[in-house]
């Protein structure tokens, strides 16, 4: 008697122990070194998006919060062509940047190997949106926090399938137990990749892929066509802008007392000068918190000094506020220039310090176009505007001599941020089609020539004018001493230039183009 078509296929599921549509899961025990992990195999899927679905049902996830996504890929020329599919969700990483980065300490790797997402500590950052290679946390809205795929970890501990698992209809989903010793040195290189995948070396994934036979052809992500800028980060480019003018004018203001000290003929800093530094940063910081899904919770965002940049950022900044704030009251009470050298001097070391913290939030591989030395270099330069604040102060109290000594390094650094600009335009007018990043870089290109061509054109010359001209002009008046003109100039020029830096800031956050699932066309919140 022949088998039925049911019969036929749960022999085949017995026979090759595929887990698909079952409600249990029938899994080994962990041994040390071993962790769970999750098997795609590409040759299987047909891409019918029911593991997403399952995932936000499962979950009770809106549309637009997807744990799991299936990206698409294609290659050949009609008719012979071939499509791909890649249903991701986390890879459980044996060295997971979101958690590395996190500054609340909410992810926390279980000992079965699990990534799990603590969301009672989480303050809705979403730094591990950007940390993340693979894009896998997600912003819920509603909730004020990031979430992520935990393997339905409550489901797998009961002897359950995941909901993806039991939903693939295919089988193309399934866990396995991975020895990471053996997965680092052995297999993750050949079974850890898959097309358009980012560097396995960033975080060591664990799933493991079955892949069908690649053809020669480029493998293309079917969305390549659409090119969308990334989020503004209004709060965030005004905060970063605000605290670096705050350090470079305390830079300022500090070699001002220096040279003081050792008895040059100049004016020493004073009250109105240091109120002029602080407020940038008083005012800075606090946005900060307007980035934040739960921006109450902003003073837990110190936690994870041990790692996260995002931590040691907002540790350095707040103490070179609070330092600032102390030497305000100094100047207040008149104390003697070596108490105040005392606290300054320090001071400076935590300000500068937050700035390159700062630096290095954005320096991660997942983003190739801030991952360069010269946003370090841009952060910094970013000072200059601090300088100018503290010569418009100096102007207003007519003190020429202390303006036209202050205004030969604001000029110095207008004129780096100027090359900085250049370098870029270079790096990008040069970029090789060898180069591992260039499907990203090449983006990140197109996005500043076209989409934003014009405002990066405005930004050039408005540096050009703000940064370099008028502090020119500025010098001039100084030198004859005409006061209240060269304070106007300066003014303007400080207002301009804060503009252009404003300016530069935002193409900064809208042209980077992240790693992440190639053809991600359902990619629901992930932080573009």
């Amino acid at each position: 008697m022949s088998q039925s078509a049911i019969d036929s296929f749960l022999n085949h599921k017995a026979e090759t122990g595929m887990q698909c549509g079952n409600y249990t899961i029938d899994i080994p025990e962990l041994e040390p070194g071993q962790q769970y992990r999750f098997h795609f195999d590409m040759t299987a899927c047909v891409g019918c998006h029911c593991c997403e679905v399952a995932c936000n049902e499962q979950n009770g996830n809106p549309p637009e919060v997807k744990w799991r996504r299936v990206g698409e890929m294609e290659t050949g020329r009609f008719p012979d062509v071939l499509q791909l599919f890649n249903s991701m969700s986390c890879n459980h990483c044996i060295d997971p940047a979101c958690l590395n980065g996190c500054p609340t300490n909410s992810y926390i790797k279980l000992d079965n190997g699990i990534v799990y997402h603590v969301d009672e500590d989480c303050i809705g950052c979403q730094y591990c949106t950007w940390n993340c290679p693979y894009e896998v946390p997600v912003f819920h809205k509603e909730r004020g926090i990031v979430t992520k795929c935990h393997m339905c970890v409550d489901k797998l501990e009961s002897g359950q399938t995941p909901a993806c698992v039991q939903a693939c209809p295919a089988g193309a989903i399934s866990i396995e137990v991975v020895d990471k010793e053996a997965w680092i040195r052995n297999d993750m290189a050949k079974e850890g990749v898959a097309p358009h995948l980012p560097d396995i070396a960033i975080t060591k994934p664990t799933t493991r892929y079955t892949l069908p036979e690649l053809p020669e052809e480029e493998i293309r992500p079917a969305d390549e066509h659409i090119l969308k800028p990334a989020h503004p980060e209004w709060p965030l480019v005004f905060m970063t802008v605000l605290t670096q003018m705050s350090v470079g004018g305390f830079v300022a203001l500090l070699l001002g007392e220096l040279l003081a000290f050792l008895g040059l003929d100049l004016p020493a800093p004073n009250l109105w000068m240091v109120l002029a530094v602080l407020l940038p940063a008083a005012i800075g910081l606090p946005l900060s918190a307007l980035h934040l899904g739960r921006p109450i919770l902003a003073m837990t965002a110190m936690k994870n000094l041990k790692t996260s940049w995002l931590s040691r950022e907002a540790a350095a900044l707040g103490a070179y506020a609070g330092g600032v704030t102390l030497l305000l009251g100094l100047y207040y009470l008149g104390a003697p220039v070596w108490l105040k050298l005392l606290i300054e001097l320090p001071v400076a070391v935590a300000g500068v310090y937050g700035i390159y913290a700062q630096s290095r939030i954005y320096r991660v591989p997942a983003r190739p176009a801030w991952d360069r030395k010269s946003t370090t270099l841009r952060f910094f330069g970013t000072g200059y505007l601090g300088f100018l604040l503290v010569a418009v102060v100096l102007a207003a109290n007519e003190a020429s001599r202390s303006v036209l000594a202050l205004l030969a390094p604001t000029l110095m650094l207008g004129l780096y941020q100027m090359h900085l600009i250049y370098e870029e335009t270079l790096f990008y007018k040069y970029l090789d089609k060898a180069h591992p990043l260039y499907y990203q870089l090449s983006r990140t290109k197109r996005l500043l020539e076209e989409r934003f061509g014009h405002l990066k054109r405005w930004r050039l010359l408005s540096l050009a004018i703000f940064a370099i001209g008028m502090p020119l002009l500025a010098i001039v008046l100084a030198a004859a001493q005409t006061g209240s003109l060269a304070a106007a100039v300066l003014l303007i020029a400080f207002l301009g230039a804060t503009a252009s830096e404003i300016m530069g800031r935002y193409l900064f956050y809208r042209t980077v183009v992240p790693l992440g699932l190639a053809g991600n066309f359902f990619a629901g919140n992930q932080r573009h």
